[in-house]
């Protein structure tokens, strides 16, 4: 038991590759939508549920990040739960919620990488590498930090660096 905690928590800290990815899933009007799709832009994918606090927390800063960034950076919601697409739309609207949402069943594994607890939030770069996960809320700040600080170092650009990534902040 102490082995499988330890191989977990390891999971939890461990940097990310930079490597392509994508996926693609419905928004909440039943169109497919994929990550590929936004090239060109810094993608953050944050996975997410109604009932989880942190999460809650957590979209205003994305709303602001999204409605003021639309040129360079783009929020996919992932809501990441079994509930009915019509209580999410609700959810979505009555939180002004902006950005695309999408919705997935529920899994530990997904194409960008684990999802172990909520909210965990990847970025992408505007090649579709994914860059870090974060485990837990994030903020505003914090994700404009580092995508400058990723920006600055030449990450985000044709032929991007490709070594590991740590946590957003």
């Amino acid at each position: 038991m102490r082995v499988l905690i330890y191989l977990l928590a390891l999971l939890m800290v461990s940097p990310v590759a930079a490597e392509k990815v994508d996926f693609t899933l419905e928004d909440l009007d039943g169109n497919p939508v994929s990550l590929s799709d936004f090239r060109g832009k810094w993608v953050i994918v944050n996975y997410w549920a109604t009932w989880c606090p942190p999460c809650l927390e957590e979209i205003p800063d994305l709303v602001g990040l999204y409605e003021d960034n639309r040129d360079t950076i783009v929020v996919l919601g992932v809501d990441d739960e079994e509930v009915n697409r019509e209580y999410l739309q609700e959810f979505v609207e009555s939180h002004m919620m902006s950005y695309p949402v999408m919705q997935m069943d529920p899994r530990p594994m997904t194409e960008l990488g684990p999802v172990l607890g909520l909210p965990t939030t990847y970025i992408i770069s505007p090649e579709g590498e994914r860059m870090a996960r974060q485990e837990g809320p994030v903020t505003r700040e914090a994700l404009e930090k580092y995508i400058a600080r990723k920006q600055q170092q030449g990450a985000g650009l044709a032929g991007a660096q490709q070594a590991p990534a740590a946590s957003v902040q």
